[in-house]
């Protein structure tokens, strides 16, 4: 491939518009930033879907970073597999037509049709504790990288209380030790650390202003790299986060107060029974999916739910849900109130938390825990107080834009982030026959 064909794109994970106008940063790297319109829902994997697939939530599939499936009866979050996501991938043509697309550090990507991936995945022991380690393909593409870089990744620095700048520091060293030696034609890249301290402090204050410093650091070795191994530099966000005003809104202790969310009591700790329940709340920042066993099910919940305060919308199915995903399908979403979240609790005492509520364990809760970005008391557990939370996203709209820019001479037909996507997908297959 020529070398004009070369790009690398950079997922900056909350980086919104006016978080850069306020920190006086449309210009970063040499890049001039501009706003576009995030995907709904603002969250990484539907993101990170409409993206790849330059297709909106109906199409490509994903309706939040995760959900039920009803066949099942068991909520699933953070899964990898590429299957999750639906439809043709924007860069299909120009990898028929000979181009080397590598992923790293993005969701969904383990099975996805590309030529490197890397991705976190550890080994979880049977008697406890866990082996850090990251999937990739070539299969010793991490071990190369780790080499290269002195150190393997931490994964306690890419999620929970210990997570912060550490873990962009690592991604962009592999970042462009793979464009060194493997020198992929594409190659899609995310720097997490933003978002953590916007969650935890919130948008306005000296720590987001701080942690834009350390991404804008990374950008511009990013761009150094970039220039001397003639890729262009694309960046852009996946969602912009908003204070935290009022604290959260627990849509499953509603369901639960009206009759809707059974629990079985284990040890004096109450567990959602999803088989018993007729309805649950896949709670995620600001977006909620529902799910009802049956129609009247659904009408009592969508009744007890648009009443509670810090509801701000009852959102119908064809805005998120793809008919081809019909297991996984949530009766309607909700969307919180400005400065509002929603937390997955449904127990009010805390003897009766289930024994995973005191602990980063992303893939047995059922729902999103920002909380697991805080220490709590004692030692080796996390923060229970979910009051101490001060940035979330999920809404879109004035003032939750996206900032992204880029080196080439893309030219979006419309301003959001599947425009870019479309605008890459045509730069990628100029002089494609």
């Amino acid at each position: 491939m020529s070398a004009r064909q070369k790009i690398l794109a950079v997922q900056a994970a909350g980086l919104g518009w006016e978080l850069l106008s306020r920190a006086g940063r449309a210009e970063i790297a040499g890049l001039r930033f501009q706003p576009a319109a995030a995907a709904f829902p603002a969250l990484t994997c539907p993101a990170q879907a409409a993206f790849r697939c330059a297709a909106s939530a109906p199409e490509h599939g994903m309706p939040a970073n995760g959900f039920l499936d009803r066949r099942l009866r068991r909520v699933f979050f953070w899964e990898q597999s590429a299957a999750l996501v639906n439809g043709p991938r924007f860069w299909e043509r120009f990898r028929a037509a000979g181009g080397t697309v590598a992923m790293l550090f993005w969701q969904q990507s383990l099975g996805e049709a590309v030529d490197f991936v890397l991705s976190p995945r550890p080994i979880h022991r049977h008697g406890g504790g866990m082996i850090q380690d990251c999937y990739s393909r070539p299969q010793n593409l991490y071990a190369q990288l780790t080499r290269r870089i002195g150190r393997p990744f931490d994964l306690m620095r890419y999620w929970g209380p210990l997570a912060g700048r550490r873990s962009s520091e690592w991604i962009a060293a592999a970042t462009i030790e793979t464009m060194r030696a493997a020198a992929p034609d594409l190659l899609l890249t995310y720097l997490p650390h933003l978002d953590y301290d916007l969650q935890r402090f919130g948008p306005n204050g000296p720590e987001a202003r701080r942690a834009l410093d350390a991404l804008a650091g990374w950008l511009e070795r990013l761009r150094a790299a970039a220039r001397d191994l003639k890729y262009e530099l694309l960046v852009f966000g996946d969602y912009a986060l908003a204070e935290v005003r009022e604290g959260p809104v627990f849509p499953n202790r509603i369901l639960r107060e009206a009759g809707l969310l059974d629990v079985r009591q284990v040890r004096g700790r109450a567990y959602a029974d999803l088989f018993g329940s007729a309805a649950f709340a896949v709670a995620d920042h600001e977006w909620a999916l529902v799910y009802a066993r049956d129609d009247a099910a659904a009408a009592r919940a969508r009744s007890a739910l648009s009443a509670a305060p810090g509801v701000a919308e009852i959102v119908e199915p064809e805005r998120f849900a793809a008919a081809a995903n019909p297991a996984r399908a949530a009766d309607f979403a909700l969307l919180a109130a400005e400065g509002r979240w929603f937390a997955y609790p449904w127990w009010s005492a805390e003897a009766e938390a289930p024994d995973y509520a005191s602990h980063v364990d992303i893939h047995n809760k059922p729902g999103y825990d920002p909380c697991e970005l805080f220490f709590g008391w004692p030692p080796f557990r996390i923060g229970r107080d979910p009051a101490r939370v001060r940035g979330t996203h999920g809404r879109v709209g004035p003032g939750r834009e996206i900032a992204w820019a880029c080196s080439a001479n893309l030219a979006p037909e419309s301003p959001d982030v599947i425009g870019i996507a479309r605008a890459l997908r045509h730069w990628l297959g100029a002089g494609i026959p």
